[in-house]
C-alpha cells in the first residue's frame, strides 16, 4: 500500500490507507489509545483499540516525536466529536502500527509558552510545533508571492554574490574576510552594485539571498544574517514610478496570504493587513514637522526618523489614513549611500523612501545615480575610493538607463505581519551577537 499523505484523507472515508509521521500527542483512554499524527500536509487523529492485538502493544511504547507508520480504515467521525477543521471529522482506525524512527523524552512541554532561548537553542525541535509551522509557511508563501509577481512583471531573479571587495553602504557595519589575495573582501551588506550592474543586462531583476551586517546589537528588530528581497528596474521617470511598483507588490502578496494562509493567520491570532490602492507618502521633513505639532517633541532637524517615531507614524497612518502602510520619502543626501539620486527641486535630499509598516521600516529605496561622472562625485563625497569599484563602475561608462529599486527584509515583514515580539522568532536559524544556533554566552 503506498502512503497517503494526511491532507488526503477526506476524500478516503470507507477505505483503508497508510500514512507516515510524527506522534504530536498520545492519549490514553481505558482500553483505547489515542494518537495525533503529523505529517507535512497537516495532523489526524488515530484509534487504537483492543482488536488490533499487535498494534496495540507497539502503540503502547509510543511517545511524542517518535516516527510512525500507521495502516487503518479511514472513518468519519461522529458529529458531536468532531473538532474544527478540515481534517476534524475524520480519523483512522489503526490496523497495523510501524515504528521507524524513535525519539527520547523531550526536555521541555512542546505545547508550553515557551521563553525566547528556550525557543532557539531547541530550534531543531521548537520548528516541529503549530506556531513555529505557521510562521514560516506565512514566509515561505510571502516569498512565493513576491516572486510570483515579479515574474509576471517581466524581473529576472538572478543571484547575487555575498563575497564582496567593497561595501555597497559605504558604512563601517561590515565582516572583513582574510582570505584573498593582496586586499580584504566582505561579506555582502546588500546585492546593491549587483543588482544595478543586472539592469544593464535584464533591465527588471530581483534577487533573494542572506545579507550580513555586522552591528553590535542585541534588539528586536535586527539580525547579523537576514533575507534581503531586492529588486532594480530601469527606464523610471522618478522614485514615484518605485513607490508604484512596491505597492502593486504588497496588494499581491496581501491577496495571495489571504487566500493560502488564513488559517495560520488565525492559529497566531494575527490580522492579514490591507494595502490602499495608493499607499499614503509624505515627504521626512513634513513628517517630522507632524510629530513635533502632534507631541510636542521638535525633531524637525533630525536626518533620520527615531523608532518611536516609526512607531507614530504608523498609529497615524492606520488611524488616520486608513493604511497599514505609508512610505516616508526625501531623506538628506547624507544619509543615503553614494549612488542615491539627489532631487534637484529640493536640494539636499534625495528620492529615496522608507516603508513603514506596523511601527517599523521594512524597506528602503529609491532611484538611483546613473551618470558615470556623477557617480564619481558622489563617491568622492562620501570619501570612498572609485578605484574600488571599477568593477561596478563598468556598466555605468557604457550605459546605464534611469532606474532604481527596493531592498526588504523577509523576516522582519514576516514579524510584523504576524504580529511576533521579535525578529528572531521570525528566522528559522538566528545569528546575532549573541548566537550562533545555541547562545554564546550562558
Amino acid at each position: 500500500m503506498e502512503r497517503t499523505v494526511i491532507s488526503e484523507l477526506p476524500g478516503m472515508v470507507g477505505k483503508s490507507a497508510k500514512i507516515a509521521g510524527w506522534v504530536d500527542v498520545r492519549r490514553d483512554h481505558g482500553k483505547l489509545i489515542f494518537l495525533d499524527i503529523r505529517d507535512r500536509s497537516g495532523i489526524v487523529q488515530v484509534v487504537v483499540i483492543p482488536k488490533a492485538a499487535e498494534a496495540l502493544e507497539v502503540a503502547k511504547t509510543l511517545r511524542e516525536q517518535w516516527v510512525v507508520e500507521i495502516e487503518g480504515a479511514v472513518q468519519a467521525r461522529p458529529e458531536n466529536m468532531r473538532t474544527p477543521g478540515a481534517l476534524g471529522g475524520f480519523e483512522i482506525l489503526v490496523e497495523k502500527v510501524t515504528v521507524l524512527a524513535k525519539a527520547q523524552e523531550l526536555p521541555f512541554d512542546m505545547s508550553a509558552d515557551l521563553n525566547l532561548d528556550t525557543l532557539l537553542d531547541y530550534r531543531p525541535l521548537t520548528l516541529r510545533r503549530t506556531r513555529e509551522q505557521a510562521i514560516f509557511k506565512v514566509q515561505s508563501e510571502i516569498l512565493r508571492a513576491y516572486r510570483d509577481f515579479l515574474i509576471g512583471e517581466g524581473f529576472t531573479e538572478f543571484q547575487a554574490p555575498k563575497f564582496v571587495g567593497d561595501d555597497a553602504e559605504g558604512g563601517g557595519n561590515v565582516f572583513r574576510v582574510e582570505y584573498f589575495y593582496d586586499r580584504h573582501a566582505y561579506l555582502a551588506t546588500s546585492p546593491q552594485l549587483y543588482k544595478q550592474i543586472m539592469v544593464g543586462i535584464f533591465e527588471r531583476v530581483f534577487a533573494t539571498g542572506n545579507v550580513f551586517r555586522a552591528e553590535k546589537h542585541a534588539t528586536t528588530r535586527h539580525l547579523n544574517e537576514y533575507t534581503s528581497i531586492d529588486a532594480e528596474f530601469g527606464f523610471i521617470q522618478d522614485h514615484r514610478d518605485i513607490m508604484a511598483m512596491e505597492n502593486k507588490l504588497l496588494s499581491h502578496i496581501v491577496a495571495h496570504l489571504r487566500e493560502r494562509c488564513a488559517a495560520e493567520f488565525a492559529l497566531m491570532n494575527a490580522e492579514i493587513p490591507t494595502v490602499a490602492e495608493q499607499i499614503p507618502s509624505m515627504k521626512l521633513r513634513e513628517a517630522q514637522a507632524l510629530i513635533s505639532k502632534e507631541t510636542g517633541v521638535d525633531c524637525t532637524n533630525e536626518p533620520d526618523l527615531e523608532p518611536e517615531h516609526e512607531r507614530w507614524l504608523c498609529t497615524y497612518a492606520r488611524e488616520k489614513l486608513g493604511s497599514d502602510f505609508i512610505f516616508i520619502t526625501h531623506y538628506p543626501v547624507g544619509k543615503r549611500p553614494f549612488y542615491t539620486m539627489e532631487d534637484t527641486e529640493d536640494k539636499g535630499f534625495t528620492k529615496s523612501f522608507d516603508l513603514l509598516f506596523r511601527g517599523v521600516e521594512i524597506t528602503t529605496g529609491g532611484q538611483r545615480v546613473h551618470d558615470y561622472d556623477m557617480l564619481i562625485e558622489k563617491m568622492k563625497a562620501k570619501n570612498l575610493a572609485p578605484e574600488n569599484f571599477s568593477f561596478y563602475l563598468q556598466a555605468f561608462k557604457y550605459g546605464i538607463p534611469p532606474h532604481g529599486g527596493w531592498g526588504m527584509g523577509l523576516e522582519r515583514l514576516t514579524q510584523k505581519m504576524l504580529g511576533v515580539d521579535n525578529v528572531k522568532e521570525a528566522t528559522l536559524f538566528p545569528r546575532d551577537i549573541n548566537r550562533i544556533d545555541v547562545r554564546l554566552a550562558q
